[in-house]
């Protein structure tokens, strides 16, 4: 029930409690979505590796958010910054709620870029 922040060592910082809100609120953006995922499925991955090719003020708005919802450790290895999925503590606060939400994710449609250009004609069109 408690979220982890940021830390400079091997260990996570104080907990806090868990907001629903803010955790739902945090997995509702496809970008903050997408890194659950691919923590979840690779475990703990740096900033790099997470960033999609997306600029770095954008991943940082990013992971601050899955941070402060108690979702993603941030730990400082050297220059790089280190992230893992806080699965323990997210379980015990909501049980069930992230294999729900991310086996949803999992077997959602991925847009492609053409798909959102046809689909934004469209509406334009309608509109």
């Amino acid at each position: 029930m408690n979220a982890p922040e940021r830390s400079t060592d091997q260990g996570p910082a104080p907990l806090k409690p868990l907001s629903l809100e803010k955790v739902l609120h945090a997995l509702g953006d496809p970008v903050r979505l997408g890194i659950v995922l691919q923590l979840e499925r690779e475990g703990e991955s740096s900033c790099a590796a997470l960033d999609g090719g997306r600029p770095k003020s954008t991943m940082s708005h990013q992971f601050r958010v899955l941070r402060e919802a108690g979702l993603v450790h941030t730990r400082n290895q050297g220059v790089t910054h280190m992230n893992m999925l806080c699965r323990p503590s997210l379980d015990a606060a909501f049980p069930g709620l992230l294999d729900v939400i991310l086996a949803a994710a999992d077997k959602r449609p991925k847009p492609s870029h053409a798909t959102s250009r046809s689909t934004s004609r469209t509406l334009q069109r309608a509109g």
